[in-house]
């Protein structure tokens, strides 16, 4: 079985509530339709009913009719929601008449809805910013306790098999945070481990916080940090498999790791791979991508109490349904 029909089946065994805020648009609306045909989650769109039903008559979309449709204009719970994000947002300024306004926004109803217990996840960013997605997840759901940053991974799908777990490995933090600090960057690396294991079935995540130095052979206030991050990781999660700092090639390759760090139990088999910034995690997986061919899924976001991902505005119908499946199998994580 491969990874997707690894997920695509726990999804279907455990189905979870997804709500989709962009319920009018296209990619989204098809994607709703191959979801519910193929019993992936119970869909929860968000938009004006009329106008979702023309739009699914056009594209003679059959399935649409078995999701769950909830007009933020008109939404019989809107009370509900309004005290929510008051009681959550009151110390901010948050006013039952700014709640009033909110709440009729498909983003904040969607975070709402999650927070509330009346979604599992959600998946937005088909035509939204990411800013704008992720603003309410912060705001209203906020992140897991013991945890103060949201990150984003990336699985990369190699061809060749020689690294990482089955041709596997993950990147973090490639999407969310620029310049986490010490302790950020160790929450990051355990909560790349547990998303390697929990989500995309590492039987055994080895965690490789990087550096431009392998254990003492440079001496920057940058490795530092990474050093820093190293025992605030293993403080958090003792029987992860974890090690920093570690070079790129000492990480992964074995006779490179053998040599450079000895007495490091992951240095030269890492599976996940946590870079010391957002922009060295980004163009790495850039890089990894085009230049070796690997296939990059995700961002999946990782620190979230509750599950909410960001999609590409360039990303397809059958992208929108992976990241679906995807949060799903986030949420039953969540539950256990």
């Amino acid at each position: 079985m491969s990874l997707l029909d690894s997920i695509y089946a726990r999804a279907k065994a455990n189905k979870q509530r997804i709500v989709l805020p962009e319920g009018t648009e296209e990619r989204t609306l098809k994607a709703a339709d191959a979801i519910v045909e193929q019993g992936l989650a119970d869909v929860i769109l968000l938009g004006n009913k009329a106008e979702i039903e023309k739009m699914s008559a056009e594209f003679g979309l059959k399935n649409i009719a078995n999701a769950n449709v909830i007009d933020p204009e008109n939404n019989p719970n809107a009370e509900t929601y309004i005290n929510l994000l008051v009681k959550l947002r009151e110390k901010k300024g948050m006013t039952p008449e700014k709640a009033a306004v909110l709440v009729k926004d498909p983003l904040y109803l969607a975070c709402l809805m999650v927070k509330n217990g009346d979604a599992d996840g959600e998946v937005a960013g088909a035509k939204n910013f990411t800013g704008d997605v992720l603003r309410p997840a912060f705001q209203i759901i906020k992140t897991q306790p013991g945890i103060s940053v949201v990150s984003g991974s990336f699985l990369m799908i190699f061809k060749d098999k020689t690294y990482g777990h089955d041709g596997m490995m993950l990147f973090a933090d490639c999407a969310a945070t620029p310049n986490p600090s010490a302790e950020e960057l160790g929450q990051i690396a355990v909560c790349s481990g547990n998303t390697a294991r929990d989500i995309y079935g590492f039987t055994d995540p080895k965690v490789a916080i990087l550096s431009f130095s392998t254990k003492g052979s440079a001496k920057h206030e940058m490795v530092d940090k990474v050093i820093e991050a190293t025992k605030v990781a293993k403080a958090l999660d003792p029987n992860m498999k974890l090690d920093g700092e570690l070079q790129a090639d000492a990480a992964i390759v074995p006779s490179v790791g053998k040599s450079k760090a000895p007495d490091s139990e992951i240095s030269g088999q890492a599976n996940v791979l946590v870079f010391p910034s957002l922009e060295a995690g980004n163009i790495g997986y850039k890089l990894v991508q085009r230049l070796a061919g690997a296939e990059a899924l995700g961002p999946l976001l990782q620190g979230l109490a509750a599950p909410v991902n960001d999609l590409s505005r360039g990303c397809s119908v059958d992208d929108i349904v992976k990241m679906v499946a995807i949060t799903a199998n986030q949420a039953i994580a969540a539950k256990k």
